[in-house]
């Protein structure tokens, strides 16, 4: 990535960021944390990876909340972002959160049943 799509990939996660928590109300997004934003250069379109804390049987749930707001999100950022282009966004679910939990659990339970 380029310094140029680098630095809106920042704008472009703190923004979404913000309107996720205070304008969309969509009940089905709930608390998600965004790992990261991939900006493609010619800026036609932006990868945004979110991960959640909720359990596993809702993460296709909340996809679809995220790919439902896409639209409204990006006429957000659109008004918000001194960008010629705004790209389009696309929702994907990181699950590296999920799996370094899991990882530091079951270090434990190595660890534990070494010392038992």
């Amino acid at each position: 990535m380029s310094r140029r799509t680098e630095r809106i990939a920042a704008q472009l996660i703190a923004e979404i960021a913000r309107v996720l928590r205070q304008d969309v109300s969509d009940p089905r997004i709930g608390l998600v944390t965004l790992t990261r934003v991939d900006v493609a250069p010619d800026l036609s379109h932006a990868a945004v990876y979110w991960s959640s804390v909720e359990p596993i049987e809702r993460i296709e749930e909340i996809a679809e909340g995220l790919a439902s707001a896409a639209p409204f999100v990006r006429h957000a950022l659109a008004r918000e972002l001194p960008l010629r282009r705004t790209p389009e966004l696309r929702f994907r679910h990181d699950p590296s959160l999920a799996l370094a939990d899991r990882t530091t659990r079951l270090l434990g339970e190595v660890d534990g049943s070494k010392r038992a």
